[in-house]
């Protein structure tokens, strides 16, 4: 008869259990790593959707985070709704057309230049007064910044403070 004995078994149960337990740390960082870096990639990529579109159409396009697609918010993990107007006083005009809304962000905390909730771009793509860097704060203490500079370039800073 052919099988394995209780023992085998037993040393086959606890090298898994020692295995998974050395494992799970190590894959809860990789995930919070790539939380943060889909997050840099959103923004990036919604700064420069905005930017573009407002060079491209020669006219005033804004990016801010709205949960209803009509209020802006300080809270950058919300979806991100790029518009075509100046998004004045917070909010979308009715003649301010939604050109795009990337989806919500899933990391703990994103913050911008003291609570702003509104990036405008004007034609020239230069978004002057606007400028500031994103503190992205993911799990497992994982942190980026994105710096936008006032002429609209975007980079990454490294590491940022949670």
């Amino acid at each position: 008869m052919k099988g394995f004995t209780l023992i085998e078994l037993l040393v086959v149960i606890a090298v898994t259990i020692l295995m998974a337990g050395w494992a799970i740390p190590s894959l809860q960082a990789f995930t919070a790593r790539h939380q943060v870096a889909t997050e840099v990639l959103r923004i990036k990529t919604a700064l420069a959707q905005t930017k573009n579109t407002a060079v491209t159409r020669r006219t005033d396009i804004s990016v801010c985070p709205s949960r209803d697609q009509e209020a802006c918010l300080s809270d950058w993990t919300a979806p991100l709704m790029i518009i075509q107007g100046r998004a004045d006083g917070g909010s979308r005009g009715a003649d301010e057309p939604i050109l795009k809304v990337l989806p919500a962000s899933e990391v703990a905390t994103i913050t911008f230049r003291n609570g702003s909730s509104v990036i405008r771009f004007p034609a020239t793509g230069w978004p002057r007064g606007y400028n500031g860097t994103f503190n992205i704060c993911g799990n497992h203490g994982q942190a980026a910044q994105v710096v936008m500079s006032n002429l609209g370039r975007v980079r990454t800073a490294g590491k940022g403070e949670c």
